[in-house]
């Protein structure tokens, strides 16, 4: 069972809990914002005890859950999320605090006298991971991009079109340009290159969970559907799924498959045949990260 202290804001209307907001370390530290100054949300303490075995039951649960995930108390697929979202409500996030989207018109008037400009920055059911669980070692391009519920190592960087989605993110110093879906971690010193994707439990997979090994390389607009194993690279530009006819050295073809996870391949388009081919290979053949680029201290 975990046991934490928490502050949530309720909307004063309906009595829906909008968010739960819980601090590292079970701090007292008071929390407000304009939308609760005007009257439209109210805030109060909360505390709460639940067991990550069992499914959520509430919407302060279910940010409890993501909480620990952000915080790196639990890693991706270690807590249970299901049926997270029918626990989350639509909110319409605001810089004056959040709101229920069909409110926003009516905040926009009440802080007509706050001399406060309203902004919207997204209307989702995740926050941004920044504006809960901030990690002093890690670094994020654009904010927006990366929900509560990520889970970020030290030495991470996330740059502007990298995206990192609740139950997934990294295990050690990574590189994030693309798009790190549900339920998929990635391992220390590998790069997901810009605008690739990797098929999450969210995204088509079921309930299958891909995973990125360590000292890889998923090249730029490439994507996979499959684990990729230690050491090993997809070349720029190419989807690789479950499906996928791939050439082995040997000359056999096999399904994609039943190479997941496997360590030392580079999979590529022969540019001659369009046949995809899986050679061995190293993470010598792209270098690795740079070191110095990913020292966040």
């Amino acid at each position: 069972m975990i046991v934490r202290k928490g502050h949530r804001y309720i909307d004063v209307a309906s009595g829906k809990t909008l968010d739960t907001w819980f601090p590292v370390g079970q701090e007292d530290i008071k929390r407000g914002c304009l939308a609760e100054k005007v009257g439209m949300i109210k805030g109060e303490a909360y505390d709460i005890t639940i067991d990550p075995a069992q499914a959520p039951q509430s919407t302060e649960d279910a940010y409890l859950r993501l909480h620990l995930l952000s915080e790196r108390s639990v890693k991706p697929n270690e807590i249970n999320l299901e049926n997270i979202f029918g626990l989350l409500p639509n909110i319409a996030w605001t810089n004056a605090g959040p709101c229920l989207p069909e409110n926003v018109a009516t905040l926009r008037g009440l802080l007509a006298d706050e001399y406060v400009h309203l902004q919207v920055t997204s209307i989702d059911k995740f926050p941004r991971m920044t504006d809960y669980v901030v990690q002093a070692s890690v670094r994020i391009g654009d904010a927006d991009r990366v929900r509560l519920g990520a889970h970020l190592a030290d030495g991470t960087t996330v740059m502007h079109e990298g995206f990192v989605n609740f139950n997934a993110g990294t295990l050690g110093h990574s590189m994030v340009e693309g798009r790190v879906t549900p339920g998929v971690v990635v391992g220390n010193n590998s790069d997901i290159g810009a605008g690739s994707s990797i098929m999450g439990t969210l995204s088509g997979g079921g309930k299958q969970i891909n995973t990125i090994g360590e000292r890889a390389l998923l090249g730029a607009n490439a994507g996979i559907g499959i684990s990729l194993g230690d050491d090993s690279i997809v070349e720029a530009g190419l989807y690789v799924t479950a499906g996928t006819k791939v050439k082995t050295p040997d000359g056999e073809i096999v399904s994609a498959r039943q190479l997941s996870g496997r360590p030392n391949l580079l999979f590529r388009r022969n540019s001659q045949s369009g046949q995809v081919e899986v050679l061995p290979t190293d993470s010598k053949v792209w270098g690795g990260l740079n070191t110095a680029l990913h020292n966040n201290d």
